[in-house]
């Protein structure tokens, strides 16, 4: 488990998914963890995208203090679209609605939420990207759409983690790499990478965000602790 302080508050958004489920699970059994609040779209009618809902679903919180938000948020196919192949393949409207998903709704969580995020200790902020959002890592094209939305997630997180540094010393906003997970959706991309269950790869990201010093921010950091390029 991360290293905040003894009672530490969490939320996870996102947290009827796979991965939201496993961080919920593996956050709840934690016994130094003071709460555990949850969001999703499933329980809670929370649309990321939708600036009044985040806004209204923020002001729930109003008056506490959280030192652990994880956005667990996100999404390869859309409306039956998945990852474009090649160039010829991209449609302005499916490319429209991964920013709209993976980008624009996680930089709303941030606008509203972030507030919510205690000042006088160490805290986290940390939002799932995937390693295809990297520009330096991308040597084989394809997946357009999709990776420039979680590049776009990345520079979001870098952008807001310089002027959140000026307020909150001790907050760490952090984009997570999960790995390649055992879901259905991604069965058809695994190839021969190792997919893992949701709960191991929750368990992976939780012992790499516990491994970033206090303060430190701005972060692309992958589930095994290492740092991916942008």
């Amino acid at each position: 488990m991360t290293s905040l302080a003894e009672g530490y508050r969490a939320l996870v958004i996102g947290a009827s998914g796979g991965i939201g489920s496993a961080f919920c699970a593996a956050i709840g059994a934690d016994p130094r963890c003071g709460a555990l609040e949850t969001l999703s779209r499933r329980e809670d009618g929370i649309e990321i995208f939708d600036e009044a809902c985040v806004a209204q679903a923020a002001e729930r919180f109003a008056g506490h203090s959280f030192d652990l938000i994880l956005c667990a948020t996100g999404a390869l196919h859309i409306d039956g679209v998945g990852p474009e192949k090649t160039i010829r393949a991209l449609d302005p409207d499916a490319m429209a609605r991964q920013f709209s998903v993976n980008a624009i709704g996680p930089a709303l969580l941030l606008k509203h939420f972030l507030p919510l995020m205690a000042r006088d200790r160490r805290a986290i902020f940390a939002s799932l990207s995937a390693r295809v959002g990297s520009i330096g890592d991308n040597h084989i094209g394809g997946w357009m759409s999709y990776r420039s939305s979680k590049a776009a997630l990345n520079q979001i997180l870098r952008t807001a983690a310089i002027e959140a540094r000026r307020r909150s010393p001790l907050l760490s906003l952090v984009a997570l790499h999960p790995g390649t997970v055992a879901t259905p959706l991604s069965e058809p991309y695994a190839g021969s990478n190792r997919r893992v269950a949701a709960e191991e790869a929750a368990g992976n990201m939780l012992s790499a965000l516990n491994g970033i010093a206090e303060g430190e921010t701005g972060i692309f950091l992958a589930y095994d602790g290492s740092r991916i390029e942008w």
